[in-house]
């Protein structure tokens, strides 16, 4: 495939029957920012393959269902193809099905609204301006 000049292979036949390294895959497919931190959050157990935890050396197959945890938002996505290199974001669609439920993704929105709610320690009251947009916002959800 052929975007802006480069190119970026999805998939080819000769190196479908390997698979790739999750860790690499999930870098690849946009899901973690560094290969590094995709390999962190796999030996933290914040990733698991059909359901069962895996090292970062598990070996990824289109089909394959995969459960990730970055920050609060558990993600389940389904592999559709295998990616050696990454990917420009636009092509993430083709890569992997998002098949996460709506009310994951309310939740964290949820939790970003009342995020402005929490005061720190020491902060004293909230002023009448601060208690309004409190008000507006709760009216809002």
């Amino acid at each position: 495939m052929n975007i802006g000049g480069s190119e970026f292979y999805l998939r080819s036949d000769d190196m479908e029957s390997q698979g790739v390294r999750i860790d690499k895959w999930l870098w690849a497919a946009r899901l973690f920012k560094t290969r590094a931190i995709a390999t962190d959050a796999i030996k933290g157990g914040k990733v698991k393959m059909n359901d069962t935890p895996v090292k970062p050396s598990r070996e990824v197959k289109e089909g394959d269902i995969i459960q990730v945890q970055i920050e609060q938002l558990h993600k389940v996505v389904q592999v559709k193809s295998l990616i050696h290199n990454r990917v420009p974001a636009k092509m993430v669609p083709e890569v992997y099905t998002d098949l996460t439920p709506p009310e994951e993704y309310e939740r964290i929105e949820f939790m970003h609204a009342y995020k402005g709610e929490w005061r720190d320690r020491g902060a004293g009251r909230p002023t009448k301006k601060e208690r309004r947009m409190m008000e507006k916002m709760k009216d809002e959800f």
